[in-house]
């Protein structure tokens, strides 16, 4: 016979009911919990362990040319495209310029979008005499444009990246993006239910900023490149398999062994599975792309990748790991030089002394 107690149990185990027994509450927290770890379980395994053989399947990658390559990682590119949805954004009246109060010589670009605005901070070198390089410079969580160009960078973690940017010959478009982690929780949320997402909707605003700041003549439409630290690394990370435009990148502070990073709680890294940062998690993502997979969809062009050892979002033997894995495919293209990684002995931070030569290299003449 089924009683009250069996019943509250699911026909349980005897530890659980004789828990049940006294406490029936209790005996139903204990069976939630033993859920909640079977279901951790099941999803780490699936995300984790599973992920090689699932990527393998998921990719047909052809090194026999670049173009068989592109060709062969285009259905990819199509589903990645997916998974953070950009919205088609255009402009609702001509762009507004102003003088920056905050960085001299820049300028401050609004382009309304209707209900919201692409905004940023465009800076082009004094006395341009000919088309010059443009990269854009891409803010992290909890930060703003002018930080990029040293203002309030009280950790001293942007080293000012905008002005040697300026200074070595390069024009600078910093895009602004939702910047702390309560706002982008409570607008992924939002984002979600919009079949959309908030790098999708960013990645369509700085599109929207880039093609007026190519209005200007003095920047060359053939050079841009990307530069992004901590949450705008993953920027670069993101936005660079879908425009085609960003022509190489650096991305600071954000390549990771992408399956461990979400997934697997370890002491020796800070696991986003373990933080409040509800906004960095996404359907599908790690289906097929982890870090290196999505370098592939960046592949051929030039990437160098920035690590501090001292950087508490990753365990940089991992980030190595990983590297090496990315590195491959450009190897097996014959073009292992477009690759490189920065490891230095610092944290969460701009490594100028490797980041301007690597843009200079690349997006000379």
């Amino acid at each position: 016979m089924l009683t009250r107690r069996t019943w509250l149990l699911g026909g349980g185990s005897a530890p659980l009911a004789r828990a049940a027994a006294e406490h029936p509450a209790e005996a139903v927290r204990q069976r939630n919990e033993q859920y909640a770890r079977d279901l951790e379980q099941y999803f780490r395994q699936q995300l984790v362990e599973e992920y090689p053989a699932r990527a393998a399947q998921a990719w047909s990658r052809s090194y026999a040319t670049v173009t068989a390559f592109l060709s062969s990682v285009e259905p990819n590119r199509q589903r990645y495209r997916r998974i953070f949805a950009p919205p088609d954004l255009r402009p609702a009246a001509p762009a507004e310029r102003a003088a920056s109060p905050f960085v001299a010589g820049a300028e401050w670009l609004k382009v309304s979008l209707g209900a919201i605005r692409a905004e940023g901070l465009l800076a082009i070198p004094e006395n341009a005499a000919a088309r010059v390089p443009l990269v854009l410079a891409q803010h992290g969580i909890g930060s703003f444009p002018e930080r990029v160009f040293g203002v309030a960078d009280d950790g001293g973690s942007y080293h000012d990246y905008g002005h040697a940017l300026l200074q070595a010959g390069f024009a600078v478009l910093a895009p602004a993006n939702l910047a702390t982690v309560e706002k982008r929780n409570r607008l992924e949320r939002l984002a979600r239910l919009a079949d959309t997402t908030l790098p999708g909707i960013e990645l369509a605003r700085m599109q929207v900023l880039l093609a007026e700041a190519l209005k200007d003549r003095r920047i060359d439409p053939d050079r841009i490149g990307m530069w992004g630290i901590s949450l705008g690394g993953m920027a670069a990370m993101f936005w660079m398999p879908l425009e085609p435009r960003i022509r190489c990148g650096v991305v600071t502070a954000w390549f990771n062994h992408r399956r461990n990073k979400m997934v697997i709680p370890d002491k020796r890294y800070s696991c986003f599975l373990e933080t409040r940062e509800e906004h960095a998690f996404f359907r599908g993502w790690l289906t097929e792309f982890s870090d290196s997979d999505v370098t592939s969809l960046i592949c051929p062009r030039p990437l160098l990748v920035q690590t501090g050892k001292k950087d508490g979002i990753a365990w940089w033997p991992q980030v190595i790991e990983e590297f090496e894995a990315s590195r491959e495919h450009y190897r097996r293209l014959g073009l292992g030089e477009r690759i490189e990684m920065a490891l230095h002995e610092g944290g969460h931070e701009i490594h100028l002394e490797s980041g301007v030569p690597f843009l200079k290299k690349w997006l000379a003449h």
